[in-house]
């Protein structure tokens, strides 16, 4: 069987030359990918890769080195521009002076911004008025449409992502699109989904979680969840649904104060949902509130897989495919350190956990969540003259601090919380596990 290599039908246009803000790399997946190209920081592999292992070895690979993200221009067995992928859309660089560019390039700071930077940056929008976004017509999302039993999931080149996986994995770094009945709150978040058959995914819908509350509103009414699976989108969209913000928050009020620019979303072909207009892939359909299928095992953010882990979550059903021409599939391949799950989830969290606490009238200066940790970790910086002024038993502010992180969402993920005095710099583990190893011992 002879195999056609893949050439991109057309190249990404520089954003420098465009006008429009919807066009900048924080706001445009494409254009996100062509900033990474002119830092340096991107690979195009020309030559076919298999997506059955090969593609996430590669990308594996990437975040063990800490190498550019690769962009696979030829996937085999891809069709009719579905699709190209782009592995470690998130993950560190080499370069210690931009090692966390990717992430930066994610908010439209500069490549050499630190950590702080970027959770300052992700908490800014917390107190702003939200910033609604702009409802368009149309958008590059809809350059190809698939509709009904023309959609066949099964003949797409997903990946898969572990050998022990009991699945192919397309959702690992897309965007569910879902909204309470009464339309009061929509919320955009990750969580993975493999291929079930031909018109379904099957992904988690875990609670706590926003989208499982969502499901449990619908399941009230006894109807399934209008629904949308949203794949390149705006890079800040993916930071926002990463983060644990509180119960009622529209991801796309928060991103437009968040960057200063309302977001420009178009409706589904299928259902009332808004999405990105310029979304890379979007899938149109239902999540069931009675049906399940099972679902993993899956190769976990802290390093493990457990063959035959697998378990029962609700089904969605894929009613409509909508993609821009020669479409991007993002794809996070999580393990062991480095990757999204990482870089994204655990200092979200911590940000979210200084919010609370501050809120809560806690002397917290500053939070991370050291990669070291495998981001189980907190470590929460202490204004220690403030806690003097509290007058209170070293227990009893611990206590106090974990009682309100842990019974909270966004503790949701961490395993231990690490107070630390105002001379220890919380990004740095080695400065933590120092404090740790020398400040705290069993029992005291």
């Amino acid at each position: 069987m002879s195999v056609k290599r893949y050439i991109p039908k057309r190249q990404v246009a520089s954003y420098h030359r465009s006008p429009n803000p919807q066009d900048l790399p924080h706001m445009n997946f494409r254009s996100f990918v062509e900033a990474l190209k002119e830092d340096n920081d991107l690979v195009e592999i020309n030559d076919e890769k298999d997506p059955n292992l090969e593609v996430s070895a590669i990308i594996r690979k990437v975040y063990e080195s800490d190498g550019p993200a690769p962009l696979f221009n030829n996937v085999k067995g891809m069709k009719n521009g579905l699709f190209r992928m782009l592995g470690a859309p998130a993950a560190l660089r080499s370069s210690k002076d931009s090692k966390y560019g990717r992430l930066a390039r994610h908010l439209a700071l500069p490549p050499t911004a630190g950590m702080k930077e970027i959770l300052d940056k992700m908490l800014s929008a917390q107190k702003a008025t939200p910033l609604k976004p702009n409802i368009i017509k149309s958008g590059s999302c809809k350059e190809n449409k698939i509709f009904g039993d023309d959609v066949d999931l099964t003949k797409l080149p997903a990946p898969l992502i572990h050998q022990a996986d009991g699945g192919k994995y397309i959702q690992t770094y897309g965007m569910h699109v879902v909204q309470s009945p009464d339309g009061k709150w929509t919320n955009w978040s990750i969580a993975r989904a493999m291929i079930y058959d031909n018109r379904h995914l099957v992904g988690l819908v875990i609670e706590p979680q926003h989208i499982w509350q969502i499901h449990q509103l619908w399941k009230k009414e006894g109807r399934d969840v209008p629904w949308a699976l949203c794949f390149g989108v705006p890079p800040a969209a993916i930071m926002a649904a990463s983060m644990p913000l509180p119960a009622g928050v529209t991801e796309a009020e928060y991103i437009g104060s968040m960057t200063g620019t309302a977001l420009d979303l178009v409706k589904c072909e299928t259902n009332d949902m808004l999405v990105p207009a310029n979304s890379e892939i979007v899938f149109e359909g239902t999540l069931s509130i009675t049906e399940t299928c099972p679902e993993g095992p899956f190769g976990e953010m802290h390093g493990y897989v457990f063959p035959g882990d697998t378990h029962p979550w609700p089904k969605y059903t894929v009613n409509a495919i909508t993609h821009r021409d020669d479409a991007i599939l993002p794809v996070s391949a999580c393990g062991r350190l480095t990757d999204e799950t990482h870089t994204m989830i655990g200092p979200l969290a911590a940000a979210s956990i200084r919010q609370l606490c501050q809120e809560a009238g806690l002397p917290v200066t500053d939070t991370m969540s050291n990669f070291e940790s495998q981001v189980t970790w907190v470590a929460l910086k202490i204004d220690t003259a403030k806690l003097r002024e509290m007058k209170v038993k070293p227990k009893e502010f611990a206590k106090r601090v974990g009682d309100l992180v842990f019974n909270d969402k966004v503790g949701y993920t961490i395993h231990r919380l690490v107070l630390v005095g105002d001379d220890i710099n919380v990004y740095d583990f080695k400065d933590v596990m120092w404090a740790f190893c020398t400040r705290c011992r069993p029992g005291d």
